[in-house]
């Protein structure tokens, strides 16, 4: 079974045959190449062009973070699923603003309705939620009612900050938690949240390159020379789903705790390694949870629901059947 591979600690990565072999200071370890999805860096990596062909032989991404575990760009290797056509059609599902709103109208809908869901999960296991549950419903009232973008990520905006403001009360441990903060993260939870945040978002990227979708074209987020936009509109349906519910595990069975956290001479609030590499471990066993799913009558994995996300939205863009975001039904 093909999974993600991690790299901590830095050397060198080279292709060995039909494998790849890392060298640094633990030795070497030889990685067969058929058990790789993708490959994530949060150390420094000495790598070469044959490599980077061979991986690109395999279509194998690769994600790096900087020293402070931020995202940095991908390797993604050349695009072999192109489909004429159905870029047009996406480009065109962006021009058209009627139909960019109703796009993006379902990423917040479908993006707060798995907020409620984990409110209401909470709330039915003895955390009084109720405030913030009717609040946040008379919200999600307004998502039809906005008329452009600006708007929507407003009403999206207020429903997120209420969805902050209770998870003191989902979270057992005390910590200081009174607003989403992003650049730098000031404690612990903003910490986990920006950095699995980012994984979620190539780990949207990994999955729009198995299909023919162009990442660069999206219609929540605005399209820029910068970043891969259509990855921020997916990976918002999935936040409450993948990060958010392993982040109230991990501190619930206080898997991470203050004293996995430091900070540096520069004042950044940091993880320690060995919390990233437990952070990680967490969030791969949420990606590879099963259920089974209502249409398909099969199981399928958290993972493999992203892809059939963007198989829903490829559907839509090709105007075979309307986009429904996807929502928790279990």
């Amino acid at each position: 079974m093909q999974q993600s591979y991690y790299i901590f600690t830095s050397g060198e990565l080279h292709r060995k045959d039909d494998s790849l072999i890392l060298i640094n200071s633990e030795g070497k370890k030889y990685i067969p190449i058929e058990r790789v999805y993708d490959i994530y860096v949060f150390a420094t990596l000495t790598i070469n062009t044959t490599l980077l062909s061979f991986l690109s032989q395999k279509k194998i991404s690769i994600h790096f973070y900087n020293y402070y575990d931020f995202y940095i760009g991908s390797y993604y290797p050349k695009e072999t699923l192109v489909s004429g056509k159905l870029l047009i059609n996406q480009v065109e599902k962006y021009q058209n603003y009627e139909e960019r709103m109703f796009i993006a109208q379902q990423f917040i809908e479908a993006a707060s309705y798995n907020i409620l869901r984990n409110l209401k999960y909470y709330n039915n296991r003895e955390k009084d939620l109720t405030s913030y549950i009717d609040e946040i419903e008379e919200l999600r009232k307004q998502i039809y009612l906005t008329y452009d973008i600006k708007q929507l990520m407003g009403v999206e905006g207020n429903i997120r900050k209420l969805y902050y403001s209770a998870w003191p009360i989902i979270i057992n441990q005390k910590i200081e938690f009174e607003k989403r903060v992003k650049r730098p993260p000031d404690n612990l939870i903003n910490t986990l949240i920006s950095f699995m945040n980012s994984i979620i978002y190539t780990k949207t990227l990994s999955e729009i390159y198995k299909t023919q979708l162009n990442p660069t074209i999206s219609y929540l987020h605005e399209p820029s020379d910068k970043r891969f936009s259509l990855c921020l509109d997916v990976s918002e349906v999935f936040k409450p789903l993948i990060v958010d519910r392993t982040i109230f595990s991990l501190l619930n069975k206080n898997m991470i705790t203050e004293n996995d956290f430091y900070t540096d001479d520069g004042g950044y609030y940091r993880m320690k390694e060995s919390s990233i590499k437990k952070v990680m471990k967490a969030l791969e066993e949420t990606l590879s949870r099963t259920i089974k799913h209502k249409d398909l009558n099969r199981d399928v994995s958290y993972k493999h629901l992203i892809r059939l996300e963007l198989y829903k939205l490829i559907k839509h863009i090709i105007n075979e059947k309307n986009y429904e975001g996807f929502k928790i039904w279990w």
